[in-house]
């Protein structure tokens, strides 16, 4: 038995801005364990990635998801490895990453409170049931964040940001590009000893991913080298649920440099002359 969740947006107008409600639908056994028809056509077209889409998406109706596993455990959700293939073109499938965040019995939040300062819910019913963490205040904030990053993704991919692309979102499970390198997950950054020649072009990388995100009024405020993927001689960023507003934030600015000190610390034991504080005050004078 499969389980999965199913959306409806209350507000269909803005794409970066959508709320949910939330109802768990078991899939039938039909199709076998870890597997079901593809969900691609039962969300809604503003649950569903940015066009113009990669070639790679496969959209058709007569398409099956199959479950190939795990790749990553974490606190608030964990990461598995999807295959959509199309029945009737067995040559067109694609493996994707999804990203389910957890049931309430499953999971301990521990993103800081901060992050969604100057956030707005549209809903008080939820944002008072969030603040007293109530079962249904519970799977609204799973719901929060899986919108939070789906949101996340739809806005960096647009700004040309070197992110998954986001394929779709259906209640709190978010499918994504699965970052490779000669068909194996990418490393993270942190896991990587890249010659001085590549570890420089990694950090320009990250200068001018940075310049872009505030200079949209934007900051990743968990940036690390444990969420930065190594995809070859290019870097992708993910993990984006708890991005932040750099100015409606009150605590953006110190995300910014928090950011910039722990990649800059980063590049800086590796050999190279990187102050965080120095990147922190070069994004500040080209950011407004």
């Amino acid at each position: 038995m499969f389980l999965e969740h199913t959306s409806t947006p209350a507000d269909a107008g803005d794409p970066l801005d959508p709320q949910f409600t939330f109802d768990f639908v078991a899939y039938d056994d039909d199709l076998g364990d870890g597997r079901r028809w593809s969900t691609w056509l039962s969300v809604e077209p503003l649950s569903r990635g940015p066009e113009p889409r990669p070639d790679w998406v496969v959209t058709s109706q007569g398409a099956i998801d199959t479950d190939l596993g795990i790749l990553k455990t974490g606190k608030e959700a964990d990461v598995f490895l999807v295959e959509r293939a199309d029945l009737h073109h067995p040559d067109h499938a694609v493996v994707m990453a999804a990203k389910r965040y957890r049931s309430p019995e499953h999971r301990t939040f521990h993103r800081s409170a901060a992050y969604t300062e100057g956030r707005s819910m549209k809903r008080s019913r939820d944002e008072r049931a969030i603040k007293r963490k109530s079962n249904f205040g519970r799977e609204v904030a799973a719901g929060e964040w899986a919108i939070s990053e789906w949101s996340a993704l739809v806005r960096c991919w647009g700004l040309g940001l070197p992110v998954p692309y986001p394929v779709q979102i259906d209640g709190t499970e978010l499918l994504m590009e699965w970052i490779t390198v000669d068909g194996e997950t990418a490393p993270r950054l942190a896991q990587t000893r890249p010659d001085r020649q590549l570890l420089a072009s990694y950090l320009d990388q990250l200068r001018d991913a940075l310049a872009t995100l505030v200079q949209a009024g934007l900051v990743h405020g968990d940036l690390s080298p444990y969420n930065i993927l190594a995809a070859g001689d290019r870097l992708v960023i993910i993990d984006l649920p708890q991005i932040v507003d750099l100015v409606g934030n009150p605590a953006g600015f110190d995300f910014l440099l928090r950011d910039c000190r722990n990649v800059c610390a980063w590049f800086a034991r590796r050999g190279l002359e990187v102050d965080g504080d120095e990147l922190f005050g070069d994004l500040m004078a080209h950011a407004f």
